[in-house]
């Protein structure tokens, strides 16, 4: 995992780490430490779909994890912009089957120069133009 300067988080590996997921939080943590020189990126599509449930549920803990989590690990939220939906309109009509969020969280890791986009969702691994790998992957 060290030879990847700059990782894309997409929300579920961010999920699994902050709400301790029994199946994957011990390979966040170990992706953590491996790649502690990278630079890290999501967009706002993340904070959308992460603090979604904790609004619904009123968990403030859950929502001051998330900003504390994005803080300490110095990780870069990317806006979306007209830039960013064209190119995952673009995305979009090269790969049907991916969804809006999807196209504009890739859109996202693609203009701001990740090499690598870490996900959990498997149809995403025929994204060409960056490496994508699942956190089930990771070993």
């Amino acid at each position: 995992m060290t030879d990847f300067k700059k990782v894309f988080l997409d929300t579920a590996p961010i999920v699994y780490y902050l709400e301790n997921n029994e199946s994957y939080y011990p390979k966040m943590k170990k992706f953590w430490k491996e790649c502690g020189n990278c630079d890290y990126v999501t967009s706002a599509v993340t904070v959308t779909e992460y603090l979604t449930y904790p609004y619904q549920q009123n968990n403030i803990r859950l929502i001051n994890a998330f900003y504390g989590f994005v803080d300490g690990m110095d990780i870069e939220v990317r806006c979306i912009d007209m830039v960013t939906a064209e190119k995952a309109a673009q995305i979009r009509a090269e790969y049907r089957g991916f969804k809006s969020m999807d196209a504009l969280q890739l859109a996202s890791a693609c203009l701001s120069g990740c090499d690598l986009f870490l996900t959990n969702d498997k149809q995403l691994r025929q994204f060409k133009e960056l490496k994508c790998i699942t956190v089930e992957e990771l070993t």
